[in-house]
């Protein structure tokens, strides 16, 4: 399978975002990434609900909202009811595995697509109970919460293992996604070990043409 980019919008200026929308839509995307911080779980915030609402139902594109928040499964539905066709929310944002289990439980009962992410600090070995439950596994390459920073390297590492780990059991449809410092020397460093969902954001949008650089690393 060809590997997916999802453009975020996480540096796009608010006024921009529904622009931004289109400008991706037009440059063939399949997926949008959409950022979700509360100000609790990491320090920034990014959009309330009505707002993702609003920004959801100005595409048809496939959403991918990423949960940086407290008490996802307070919210999951929400999300879902608002238009998010996948919910990744954090391990390290659950109490304990039973939760976890839960929230993955109930996305998919409310008709969404499940992910689980995990911070650069969190051990990856953590998470290998829940892959085959899950549609996605997203890996942060960068500390969540902040656009623009720098890959961390020994990401690569975890991306490889999940690979590994998926390819071991036969979890054929299993999606790795990293998220963080993605540009097209670091994209092509993921694919190679094993991902195949690449979310960017300043990578395009800090440039005076987004369709030139999306094509760059799309192609």
């Amino acid at each position: 399978m060809k590997y997916i980019i999802a453009p975020s919008i996480l540096t796009v200026q608010k006024s921009d975002i529904v622009a931004s929308i289109k400008e991706i839509e037009n440059c063939g995307a399949r997926w949008i990434h959409f950022d979700v911080m509360d100000g609790k779980f990491v320090p920034a915030t990014t959009f309330d609900i009505d707002e993702i609402r609003s920004l959801l139902s100005q595409t048809k594109v496939f959403k991918d909202v990423h949960l940086m928040i407290n008490n996802p499964r307070s919210m999951v539905k929400a999300y879902i009811d608002a238009g998010a066709n996948n919910v990744t929310f954090h391990f390290e944002a659950c109490k304990d595995y039973i939760e976890v289990s839960a929230i993955i439980d109930m996305i998919h009962q409310y008709g969404a697509k499940a992910g689980l992410s995990i911070k650069p600090g969190s051990d990856i070995n953590a998470i290998l109970p829940f892959l085959s439950k899950l549609d996605l596994v997203l890996v942060m390459s960068v500390e969540p919460g902040k656009g623009g920073q720098k890959f961390i390297d020994k990401s690569l590492k975890k991306i490889n293992l999940l690979y590994k780990y998926k390819t071991k059991n036969k979890l054929n449809n299993l999606l790795i996604e990293v998220d963080g410092g993605i540009n097209d020397k670091t994209l092509q460093s993921c694919v190679k070990k094993g991902a195949n969902v690449l979310v960017v954001g300043s990578y395009l949008f800090n440039h005076p043409d987004f369709a030139d650089r999306f094509k760059k690393i799309n192609d």
